[in-house]
């Protein structure tokens, strides 16, 4: 599976906002609280969730986090004026 977000994307997220199995969400890992992460909800835990990634290179697959916001959008920015 290829990574859903490309260098260059911007995010519109809402925080608070509620969250279902198979949304994009900015999180922070129960193992890591100085690390915010983006990745998919797979399913709710007691506290938090269970999120996975979806980019098969990266070194932190899945784990349990807190969801601060889900995202709504996704978009292109171009950097020229």
């Amino acid at each position: 599976m290829l990574p859903t977000l490309r260098p260059g994307d911007c995010l519109l997220v809402r925080y608070g906002a509620r969250v279902r199995p198979g949304d994009l969400v900015v999180a922070r890992p129960w193992t890591r609280p100085d690390l915010l992460v983006i990745k998919r909800a797979v399913a709710p835990v007691a506290g938090g969730w269970v999120v996975a990634s979806d980019n098969p290179a990266t070194p932190w697959k899945h784990g349990e986090v807190d969801v601060l916001a889900r995202v709504l959008l996704r978009y292109w920015r171009s950097c020229a004026s």
